[in-house]
């Protein structure tokens, strides 16, 4: 055959082939061009056949307790589903509508704050200490409170920085003027 590989060259041009092995987490979704997923966004409702499917599984796991193929309620399950009547089908699809409007509520709600941007902390007046004693009360959240700690110490501590250079300048001020009063 003219113009074709053999099998050693098959072979040599996929040695060289150097895939570099992809990593999860953030550095994965900066590379495909995904963002990152926000996991206060709230969940898109099920569909009226998913619905459905929750109480079918429950029916079937009753009839069928050895079957543990999720494949098997599935298959029963659509075949269950285009077989019952679009009277049949309503409950369901009210129960699918009714959680639809409440998601749209919630991502309204989402939409909104996400529009304002996040909330910013008023400046304490608290020592470093003041901060960290509350912070070790708290026991729920308590990453976010290290979070929002460690944010807060850095603000408390820039605000100190400033006092101190403010006091330091008044000082000097008050010494040049003292100097220029002796001349």
């Amino acid at each position: 055959m003219k113009g074709g590989r053999s099998k050693s060259d098959t072979k040599s041009a996929k040695l060289s082939v150097n895939k570099k092995p992809t990593k999860g987490g953030a550095a994965a979704a900066k590379k495909s061009g995904k963002a990152a997923k926000d996991p206060n966004k709230p969940k898109r409702p099920a569909s009226a056949f998913f619905v459905f499917m929750e109480e079918f599984r429950e029916q079937y796991k009753k009839e069928h307790p050895k079957n543990k193929s999720v494949a098997a309620v599935g298959k029963a399950g659509g075949d269950k589903w285009k077989s019952l009547s679009a009277a049949e089908k309503a409950p369901y699809v009210a129960k699918a509508d009714k959680r639809k409007v409440e998601y749209e509520k919630k991502m309204k709600a989402y939409n909104k704050e996400q529009a304002e941007g996040p909330k910013e902390e008023e400046e304490s007046e608290k020592s470093v200490s003041e901060v960290n004693d509350e912070d070790e009360d708290d026991e729920e959240g308590s990453a976010e409170v290290r979070a929002g700690a460690s944010t807060m110490n850095i603000r408390v501590w820039l605000v100190a920085l400033l006092v101190l250079l403010l006091s330091n300048l008044e000082f000097i001020l008050e010494l040049v003027q003292e100097d220029d009063d002796d001349e």
